[in-house]
Formats: structure tokens, C-alpha cells, sequence
């Protein structure tokens, strides 16, 4: 079950809910049939939980929000993001382990 501090993030509410504010936001680009995703949704969720308050973290569905997808040019999935202040300030493409994302989290949360 995803943690509750996991948001969901569409081409409806991305630019309100991820674009907005001054935490960097960590962004998954993932999808259901997708093993790998599937396998580091944990460890997002546990991101998630330990930055609330600090910085937001959520996922993105590929194929529900395929527009959100073309925007950053995702071309494989699991792809994460780092944004910050709008602006994509690292990206990972595939399996990533959890400390590279905390380094990077905590550098960005200042």
C-alpha cells in the first residue's frame, strides 16, 4: 500500500501540486506493468515518508498522463526527477538505490 505522504501527480494537478511551492519535489515516472517500477515503489513511498514537510515526492503514470511524459522527455520507465523550483535538476533513468535519492533529496531540502 502506498503511503499516504505519496502524492499522485496528473497532467491535471502537476503544475499546482509539483510546480508549485519551494521544496524540490522528487518525481517518478512510472507505470503498472512495469516490473522495476514496481519494485522501487517501497522505497518511494518510504521517501516520501521521511521528507514530508521537507520536500514532495510522487509518481507520475506514464500512461494515464502521457503528455507529463512527452514534456520531460521520459523514454524508459522507472525515470526520476528531481525538481527544483520548477526546474529539473537531476534525472535517473532505471533502478536507482535509495541513498543516491537521499543525497540528493537532502542537498536540495538545503
Amino acid at each position: 500500500m502506498a503511503s499516504p505522504d505519496t502524492l499522485e501527480f496528473t497532467e491535471a494537478n502537476f503544475d499546482s501540486t509539483a510546480l508549485s511551492g519551494s521544496e524540490p519535489v522528487l518525481v517518478d515516472f512510472w507505470a503498472e506493468w512495469c516490473g522495476p517500477c514496481r519494485a522501487i515503489a517501497p522505497m518511494i513511498d518510504e521517501l516520501a515518508t521521511a521528507y514530508s514537510g521537507k520536500a514532495k515526492v510522487g509518481k507520475v503514470d506514464i500512461d494515464s498522463n502521457q503528455g507529463l511524459a512527452v514534456k520531460y522527455g521520459v523514454q524508459a520507465i522507472p525515470t526520476l526527477m528531481l525538481l527544483k523550483d520548477g526546474e529539473v535538476v537531476q534525472k535517473w533513468v532505471g533502478m536507482v538505490q535509495k541513498p543516491v535519492l537521499e543525497e540528493a533529496l537532502a542537498s536540495a531540502s538545503g
